[in-house]
């Protein structure tokens, strides 16, 4: 049998559970946080309504009631409760969380951190990032990962999704972040209008540029989205499970194999998903993958040169 080399668990890509123990000696866990922060795609200052897939700004897990502290506090006692001396980074997950005036990411960032916060993660756009910034998180005395969100590489479907930047602007802020700070890259599977060979084109030209990490999303249509009115009216149709998995695959084997696999398929607010049902099955979603790469015998960064 194929041995993957960053693997624990015969999984044939690098898997974030490989990446963590080999890292920093044990699992960790990640406490989802709404720091309050908006959306140039929301406020106007770009765009607004967002994403045509947008639900709330991926805060699924989130109580945005409550101040970051508060909310970690809370999401370290329920993860401690189950796993006492677990490691706890604290994610910022909702919206833009590099978008707002310094002063104000810095109270955040340094709250959260003084909460007990092993370390941060921080979803955002790549048009939001600043020197400043960067300059702050570099210094910090804990892990940061910046998670970028690219979605793909094709500037007429970011223009078909209201993304709001495009692939140059991408390139600029992922420029200021690599080197200096740890980067995760967010791709999405199914855009609309997009077929498998722009899929692939878009694990393509990210695996040149050799992120920290990546994260490889279905397209969830979510209940009162724009994208749900599309899907409804017809306009729009989901992949399927089979196409989902063989797309996946074929991008693994384009992203080489030092590149942290972070995800291979998201977790959705399940209440509120529309379509594709097949998506809530995620345990399905793992084993199928495992399961076609091992038929194909490939694994990832097989054909990344």
């Amino acid at each position: 049998m194929y041995r993957f080399k960053y693997s624990e668990d015969n999984k044939r890509y690098h898997t974030l559970y490989y990446h963590n123990l080999h890292t920093y000696g044990s699992r960790v866990f990640k406490a989802a946080i709404d720091a309050g922060f908006s959306c140039p795609n929301i406020d106007g200052s770009k765009g607004r309504g967002g994403c045509i897939f947008c639900a709330g700004g991926s805060g699924y897990f989130t109580d945005g009631a409550l101040t970051p502290a508060e909310q970690f506090r809370r999401e370290k006692l329920r993860i401690r409760a189950k796993y006492p001396n677990a490691k706890i980074i604290a994610y910022l997950q909702a919206h833009t969380n590099t978008y707002a005036p310094f002063p104000e990411l810095e109270k955040v960032y340094t709250e959260l951190i003084n909460a007990g916060a092993f370390g941060l993660a921080i979803a955002t756009r790549p048009d939001c990032i600043n020197e400043e910034t960067v300059r702050f998180l570099a210094s910090l005395p804990i892990p940061v990962t910046v998670e970028l969100g690219l979605q793909t590489v094709h500037d007429a479907t970011a223009e078909k999704i209201n993304r709001c930047h495009s692939y140059e602007d991408f390139l600029a802020g992922y420029s200021l972040l690599r080197e200096r700070v740890r980067v995760c890259v967010h791709i999405i599977n199914g855009l609309p209008d997009e077929n498998v060979e722009m899929m692939l084109e878009t694990a393509q030209r990210l695996g040149k540029l050799r992120p920290d990490g990546v994260k490889i999303h279905l397209l969830h249509v979510i209940h009162g989205t724009r994208l749900h009115k599309i899907y409804e009216s017809g306009g729009y149709t989901p992949l399927t499970k089979e196409q989902y998995i063989d797309i996946v695959v074929r991008q693994l084997e384009l992203i080489p194999p030092q590149t942290v696999i972070e995800r291979v398929t998201g977790d959705g607010d399940k209440a509120a998903l529309a379509a594709p049902m097949w998506s809530a099955d995620k345990i399905s979603v793992l084993g199928g993958i495992d399961k076609r790469q091992r038929e194909l015998d490939t694994w990832q960064g097989k054909n990344y040169d």
